[in-house]
C-alpha cells in the first residue's frame, strides 16, 4: 500500500474536505463489491427504488417516452429498466432527473442514494 500527503482543507463554501495525492492504503484501486450486501439485498433494494421511481414519474404525468426525452435517455426502454430495479441513474444525471419529475434536487439526490449506496445514505443522513 503506498502513502500520501494528507491535508485538510475547506472549499469555496467552507465546507471540509481532505486533500489527498493517490495512492493512499489501497485506495486508489477499484472495488467490486462497495455496498457488502448480498445480490439479493441489492436487488430488493433497486426494486424498491424503481417503484418510487415510477411514482414520482406517475405523480408528474409523465409517460415513459416523455421522460426519457426529459432526461436525454437514448432508449425509453432504459426507463422501464430502472423501473424495475435493473441498473441505475448516472449521478451526471441527477439534476436532470429531479427536474423532469419536478422534485427538488437534493431530496432526489437522498432518496436515490438510499436505494443505489445505502452504507453512504446511512452515514449521512441516520441517526
Amino acid at each position: 500500500m503506498g502513502t500520501a500527503s494528507v491535508k485538510c482543507c475547506t472549499n469555496k463554501i467552507g465546507r471540509w474536505y481532505l486533500a489527498a495525492k493517490a495512492p493512499l492504503m489501497g485506495f486508489d484501486r477499484m472495488y467490486g463489491n462497495p455496498q457488502k450486501r448480498s445480490a439479493a439485498e441489492v436487488q430488493d433494494l433497486r426494486r424498491e427504488g424503481g417503484r418510487w421511481l415510477k411514482g414520482l414519474r406517475d405523480s408528474a404525468g409523465l409517460s415513459q417516452r416523455e421522460l426519457a426525452s426529459a432526461v436525454h435517455a437514448d432508449y425509453y426502454t432504459f426507463i422501464s429498466q430502472l423501473e424495475t430495479g435493473r441498473g441505475r441513474i448516472p449521478p451526471d444525471r441527477y439534476v436532470d432527473w429531479a427536474k423532469a419529475l419536478r422534485v427538488p434536487e437534493k431530496v432526489f439526490v437522498r432518496e436515490t442514494l438510499r436505494y443505489y449506496d445505502p452504507i453512504t445514505y446511512g452515514i449521512l443522513f441516520e441517526e
